[in-house]
């Protein structure tokens, strides 16, 4: 039946004031909606926005200490900064592009998203509040769904200076949430990392930084030991650190003025081709790329007047003049310390002379695998690939595309005809994958699957060629399923953790039970849900599946399209990746298996 068209005229055109619009599209405003399970959520986002605004004034050399506490949902920030000017608290927090960080002289180098950043905090908030304190002063303003409800002026003599903002966000939004205090604190310290001298306190725990990025990258490595002793350098607008490790690929944590830029940009760039042009100067040599940072741990930070970012939550730099700075700066810091540390410059140098030989290495079995490969079949076999690719340069929807690694052809033969042809792809995997823990890399060039996976995923020569957004594990929900999700997951974290870090890898959520009747039916993704919806459909017929096959390719359409469930598989510390494999997929048997005992649901109907 065809649609009815719908007419397009005056009353077509809506209008729609700033408030409804950060409600209506909240995205825009602060990324992923979520439930607290992955860092890059909302309501951390949320929290980010606020805190930036009180390190905004400690940058401008205003107040040494912020507190945040958290009660339950609500969250209170309390800094001791210049304070909000009394006459413009209201218009601060709820009018769009109202705010000092227009003005370079009150703010040089602003971290917040200049004139939202608050207001978005204050639109999704159920309950929202603030208090400005200045000069025995203060104002306090109330708001409920970004509304104000209430406003109070007096006097408070012995109050500090500063700002607190209260606030709680909106169930109508956020549906169902959870705050992982993980996430708070992994925040908070790189808030400290980034501004030595400042004192941040949560619930009572304090955090605070004297070496900078070089205490970042030493809390990452935890007890896992460098090769060589952190490299530091920093001066008023340009930090970086850097050290090698035994690990592959490389890893960086980036930041813009404070702003933690999780998908990189110009400035990391930048810096990875400062630190090749210095290691080459002072070796004398033409290494190539990936030998000098095969195994690299990096950070920098840079601080910039008027950042260009590639989409309105920052997670990318996009600045081009920053190159041209950045990369003789880092040049010449890198010729100097090697030149004054020459035992650990040996080091490096052995280090990339390392990397150097087993690339060569690997090339002839690279090559022997792509020779295998064409012998085998032309096309990647067990592929059913999609029309639009994240490796595209141009492309409306490239941010869309993704691939479903299914377990075996009965899963993928229900993917496949529910699936959006131009963006979801679908690898068939043929049984249990090899598990890579401590494995070399040529490991999975003489593995057929796996080389396979690779090609199928572009990332058989480098990361930077992956061909979707997504990699979305979607095994069955029995022992055989999770045991090949956990032999996925080791291999992306022992070979190709920068993918998952960057937030590409997935785990699809499909139901685990149907409860239906003649007149009603309810999927369900745990055993609450069945519970509540038996309680609701009498007479109900309870469906268990086991396996994606189980499912017809007519209900499955709905679990992978707009509705679509999915947990971002990410990662703590670096440091406790290896931990973590070794413990789940090593030879730790008998601690696993009282681990496994001490955690095991009873109630599995």
């Amino acid at each position: 039946m065809a649609k009815q068209k719908v007419a397009y005229d005056e009353k077509a055109i809506q209008t729609l004031d700033a408030l409804e619009h950060i409600r209506l599209r909240t995205g825009m405003y602060i990324g992923r909606l979520g439930d607290g399970s992955h860092s890059l959520d909302g309501i951390y986002v949320m929290l980010k926005e606020v805190i930036d605004n009180s390190v905004d004034e400690f940058i401008m050399g205003e107040g040494k200490r912020i507190e945040i506490q958290r009660d339950d949902s609500q969250v209170s920030i309390r800094d001791y900064g210049r304070g909000i000017p009394l006459g413009k608290v209201v218009e601060c927090v709820s009018q769009i592009n109202t705010g000092g960080k227009y003005n370079d002289d009150v703010f040089q180098f602003s971290v917040g998203l200049n004139g939202v950043g608050t207001k978005a905090v204050n639109a999704l908030s159920s309950d929202f509040e603030v208090t400005s304190w200045r000069d025995g002063k203060f104002v306090r303003a109330s708001f409920q769904r970004g509304r104000l409800t209430k406003e109070k002026k007096g006097r408070s003599a012995d109050t500090p200076n500063g700002t607190e903002i209260r606030f709680t966000p909106d169930l109508e939004i956020f549906d169902e949430y959870n705050w992982n205090e993980e996430f708070i604190a992994h925040r908070l310290k790189y808030y400290a990392y980034l501004n030595s001298g400042l004192k941040l306190t949560y619930n009572g725990k304090s955090y605070q930084s004297r070496n900078g990025l070089a205490d970042l990258l030493g809390d990452e490595l935890g007890d896992e030991p460098p090769l060589y002793d952190i490299v530091h350098c920093q001066d008023e607008k340009f930090e970086f650190a850097f050290t090698h490790t035994n690990n592959y690929g490389e890893s960086y944590y980036s930041f813009v003025n404070g702003q933690y830029t999780n998908d990189g940009g110009t400035h990391q760039s930048a810096f990875r081709e400062g630190l090749l042009k210095g290691v080459n100067e002072f070796a004398k040599k033409n290494f190539a790329g990936e030998d000098v940072r095969d195994g690299i741990m990096g950070a920098v930070a840079v601080k910039l007047q008027d950042p260009v970012f590639e989409s309105q939550t920052k997670n990318k730099l996009g600045s081009t003049e920053v190159r041209g700075w950045i990369v003789p700066a880092v040049k010449d810091q890198v010729v100097r310390w090697l030149h004054e540390n020459e035992a650990v410059a040996k080091q490096v140098l052995e280090k990339v002379a390392n990397n150097e030989r087993l690339r060569k290495e690997l090339a002839n079995i690279k090559k022997d695998a792509r020779e295998r490969a064409k012998k085998v079949a032309i096309r990647i076999p067990k592929l059913t690939d999609c029309k639009v690719h994240f490796s595209d340069t141009k492309g409306a929807r490239r941010e869309e595309s993704s691939i479903f690694l299914s377990e075996g052809d009965s899963a993928a033969g229900v993917i496949v005809p529910s699936r959006d042809v131009f963006t979801q792809a679908i690898f068939s995997l043929r049984g249990k994958p090899l598990n890579c823990l401590g494995l070399k890399r040529d490991a999975i060039y003489k593995n057929e699957e796996l080389y396979n996976l690779m090609r199928a995923l572009g990332i058989e020569e480098s990361m930077d060629g992956l061909r979707y957004n997504k990699v979305i594990l979607a095994t069955d929900a029995d022992v055989d399923g999770m045991h090949i999700r956990n032999l996925l997951l080791t291999f992306f974290l022992w070979f190709f953790e920068p993918l998952v870090d960057k937030g590409h890898v997935y785990i699809l959520e499909t139901p685990l039970f149907r409860v239906r009747n003649k007149k009603s039916t309810r999927y369900c993704y745990n055993e609450k849900e069945r519970d509540e919806a038996v309680a609701e459909i009498k007479s109900a017929e309870i469906t268990r599946f086991k396996g994606l096959g189980e499912i017809s390719p007519k209900e499955f359409g709905q679990f992978i399209g707009e509705g679509m469930r999915l947990q971002s598989v990410a990662v703590g510390r670096h440091s406790e990746i290896a931990k973590t494999l070794e413990f789940f997929m090593g030879k730790n048997t008998p601690a696993r298996r009282d681990f496994i005992v001490d955690n095991l649901l009873t109630d599995v109907a």
